[in-house]
């Protein structure tokens, strides 16, 4: 029998409820240590952000030792249309593409095709003579570019250490200036990518940038295949990851939730449709980035994260072993500061991964990884706990709102054995 709970109108299923809940092994919460009673207070947690129209509506769903456990629905994938979430909307997941692109690549070292510390240059030759700059001056119009300390390696690009700028801190001008005006493939991006100097020595700082859309590119070039056409034949289809995709079609324009930003009092405004107008669905459909390109659904990703939490296998079907998933989850980074994640958190092979509970403040245990998106999307592996994390959302910027920190404290409170 499904067990459900009706709270503050929204009907939760902890289980066996849904299409997407039959589809996935099933169990009660009790039965792996869970409490339904406090999983419970997910809801009305997730419904006051919905309330304050915060956000326009939220999945959240939770595996533990391979059962799903939780799976929540709540509030609209299109306000304006008043279209009410649905268990298979897609989401844009953005940064959260950087775990399965980290993923692919792995699988080709796995293949023999190279190792960690072999420079990139050896495959994308563009980097070859890359400079430093002396003042971390992206644009290079300040102090001098100077020959890097070494070449920067793979392992680099997969753990943010490449030197590479970003949009984001005091490079950011030079950054979009460099990358300005359509991109037609990774190789064109990757073209601009190099007119910039490294702002650092590789390996010397952590700086979060478009390195694994370098990854992305490594998979074409070592592969032979288009990203979209890696992902498509060595991970969707054999993970039955059918809704995962770069770009849509537009018989699934129905599915594609509406991306909303904070407008006045953070109020949610539209900026993205919900329909074939978006450019998800409109876009030129050549430009496929490792780093955040992917729309996906909460089953999919869960799916994905289950088969890394399991060492690399799902169903069947292995795409890693066990030495390399944990390989991929271990600090790569020493001490280095990781200034977007804070402290108490190393990066990994693709996942950001947690090093000290206390420093990181964090309910998630030691030798988790995780990685969030852009949209506010969030999912996080704990191979200790043996759980999986998975919560989508559509609201671009979202520091002003703890949604993904408190359904996590949330989900490790449920937990009573």
């Amino acid at each position: 029998m499904n067990f459900c709970r009706l709270i503050s109108g929204v009907l939760v299923l902890f289980f066996a409820g849904t299409s997407l809940a039959r589809e996935l092994p099933e169990g009660r919460p009790e039965s792996v240590g869970m409490s339904s009673e406090r999983l419970a207070r997910i809801a009305p947690a997730m419904q006051r952000y919905i309330d304050d129209r915060l956000t326009p509506g939220v999945i959240t769903a939770v595996m533990r030792r391979g059962k799903l456990v939780h799976f929540e629905v709540q509030g609209e994938m299109d306000v304006e249309a008043g279209k009410a979430m649905q268990e298979d909307a897609i989401f844009r997941i953005a940064s959260m593409t950087k775990p399965i692109t980290s993923v692919a690549l792995m699988m080709l070292w796995e293949e023999g095709h190279f190792q960690l510390r072999d420079p990139v240059s050896k495959f994308i030759p563009e980097f070859t003579d890359v400079k430093v700059s002396s003042t971390g001056d992206a644009s290079g119009q300040t102090g001098e570019l100077v020959e890097p300390n070494r070449p920067i390696q793979i392992r680099d690009m997969l753990t943010h250490t490449a030197g590479l700028a970003n949009g984001y801190l005091g490079n950011g001008t030079a950054y979009r200036e460099a990358m300005a005006g359509p991109t037609k493939d990774n190789s064109e991006l990757i073209e601009k990518l190099v007119t910039m100097p490294l702002t650092y020595h590789p390996g010397e700082a952590w700086q979060y940038s478009v390195a694994t859309d370098v990854v992305g590119r490594l998979v074409e070039v070592i592969s032979g295949l288009s990203l979209d056409e890696f992902f498509a034949e060595r991970i969707f289809a054999p993970l039955d990851m059918r809704d995962t995709h770069f770009y849509m079609n537009e018989d699934k324009a129905g599915r594609l939730t509406a991306q909303y930003t904070p407008g006045e009092d953070n109020r949610i405004e539209l900026q993205d449709p919900g329909s074939a107008e978006s450019r998800w669905i409109s876009g030129p459909k050549t430009l496929f980035r490792g780093a955040g390109g992917l729309a996906s659904t909460a089953r999919d990703y869960l799916r994905f994260q289950q088969m890394m939490l399991n060492g690399g296998e799902l169903d069947g079907v292995r795409l890693l072993s066990p030495n390399t998933v944990s390989l991929m989850l271990e600090n790569h980074t020493g001490d280095l500061p990781l200034w977007l994640a804070g402290p108490g958190i190393g990066f990994g092979l693709g996942y950001g991964v947690v090093i000290d509970r206390g420093a990181a403040a964090t309910p998630l245990s030691l030798g988790s990884g995780y990685w969030g998106g852009a949209y506010c999307t969030i999912s996080w592996i704990d191979p200790e706990e043996e759980i999986v994390g998975v919560l989508m959302t559509q609201v671009r910027p979202y520091t002003h709102i703890n949604i993904r920190q408190d359904f996590q404290v949330l989900t490790y409170q449920a937990i009573v054995e």
